[in-house]
């Protein structure tokens, strides 16, 4: 293809968009949703809670963990390849899961092997797509993360009923036979090549200069933070229903109502990005401590109706604050680094991924409930919003808000640090 001077804008990236969108239900929107097998794994293997949790920990924090090599991989292969390889081993790991007899099994194969796929599949997806927009890149990314709010609506009545009528067996090969469609979506990836690429330098030079890179330092800080509580309710809310005695296909249901909470969330959110001026920080900011907030006052609701609202509300919240927080980075890092920018901060975030579900769920071991675990976990996201303050630019209200191309322009006026500098001063 042609070597164009900035991001087109459209044209075929909305084709990206599509893929993107299908790729984060097939991915998240499956994560989201499985806390409906959380229950059954308990019994099934009579296991702890926070033995079961670490099924969806090992998942997010493979995915997350191995997103540089996901991010290398493109680089030198473009995306198609790599997101089709991803799908295989995705469907690959539900398919093996189907058939387990221990924890260790369902370790292995979900948590592993299916969480390859996943980091193969959404870091050079979405890296593609922040290629593709600059002004509308707030919007894009928005459209394509709604993904994960339908398939988490669709999702978790749908495994409650699957499970209902095949066991969990029955369930994980019907979800191995979705996540194969993950292949047609990588299909739908082409690559687009920009006149700064070159002047970034290989893998290695990018790697260097971020590493060097003080605000993209704090905004890894700040993500993993959050990371660590932001999946808490899509594991734990089902088994924190029930033990209010809550039935499980209502209790699974209110995870359907957190879904469309959070898609109404990310496309507000994509359109306030690229519409409000000023820092997109801020905005972020706003959105991780609402989402904090609402996480903390969970276990304080008792009625059906306060728990209701509060699902809307931590639905809405971090449903908004998921496209903002992608669409920053490559305002701090530039277009031509995304790659492996987003996949080195994947694979630093996926620590809070990893211990987060295991952390809550030694919580309700200890307490008998899961007041604590909610309360620790909005207390991460507090302190990830805290971090963001640090952020340049953030308390900024005079100055003028730049056009993304300026940004990206920005970033590459330092291309590759010296033995004795870095990316530049913060």
């Amino acid at each position: 293809m042609a070597r164009r001077s900035e991001p087109p804008d459209g044209g075929w990236g909305w084709m990206v968009v599509l893929s993107a969108f299908f790729q984060s239900a097939l991915v998240f929107g499956v994560l989201r949703s499985f806390g409906v097998f959380f229950v059954e794994f308990v019994a099934a293997f009579e296991e702890q809670a926070a033995r079961v949790s670490w099924i969806a920990s090992i998942g997010i924090a493979v995915q997350q963990f191995g997103s540089p090599v996901g991010s290398a991989l493109s680089t030198k292969f473009g995306p198609r390849p790599v997101v089709m390889a991803g799908g295989i081993l995705a469907a690959l790991g539900m398919l093996l899961a189907s058939f387990a007899t221990s924890l260790t099994h369902l370790y292995l194969s979900i948590g592993l092997l299916s969480g390859s796929g996943w980091a193969l599949t959404f870091t050079p997806t979405l890296a593609c797509l922040s290629r593709y927009f600059s002004r509308r890149r707030s919007l894009a990314t928005g459209l394509a993360l709604t993904g994960v709010g339908l398939s988490s609506f669709a999702f978790a009545p749908l495994f409650q009923w699957l499970l209902s009528h095949y066991a969990w067996r029955g369930a994980l090969l019907l979800v191995s036979a979705l996540s194969l469609h993950l292949v047609a979506c990588g299909a739908l990836l082409r690559p687009l090549f920009l006149t700064e690429d070159p002047a970034v330098g290989g893998p290695g030079a990018q790697l260097a200069s971020l590493l060097h890179h003080g605000p993209f330092l704090r905004y890894t800080v700040a993500l993993t933070l959050i990371n660590t509580g932001f999946f808490i309710p899509y594991v734990h809310l089902v088994a924190h229903l029930q033990d209010l005695n809550w039935d499980p296909l209502p209790a699974a249901f209110l995870l359907s109502v957190a879904a469309i909470s959070d898609l109404v969330g990310r496309v507000a959110s994509g359109w306030l990005g690229d519409a409000v001026p000023g820092p997109v920080a801020r905005l972020l900011m706003l959105w991780t401590t609402l989402t904090g907030v609402s996480l903390a006052l969970f276990p304080v609701a008792q009625a059906p109706t306060a728990l209701v609202a509060l699902t809307v509300a931590y639905g809405f919240t971090s449903g908004a604050l998921t496209p903002v927080a992608f669409s920053m980075l490559p305002e701090l890092v530039g277009t031509g680094r995304i790659y492996c920018g987003l996949g080195l901060l994947q694979m630093v975030e996926s620590i809070g991924g990893l211990l987060g579900a295991p952390l809550s769920g030694y919580l309700r071991d200890v307490t008998g409930n899961y007041t604590a675990s909610f309360v620790v976990a909005g207390v991460f996201l507090l302190a990830g919003s805290g971090v963001l303050i640090t952020l340049p630019h953030f308390f900024c209200f005079s100055a003028p808000t730049l056009k993304p191309q300026d940004l990206v322009t920005e970033a590459l006026d330092t291309k590759v640090p010296l033995p004795k500098e870095g990316l530049g001063e913060d």
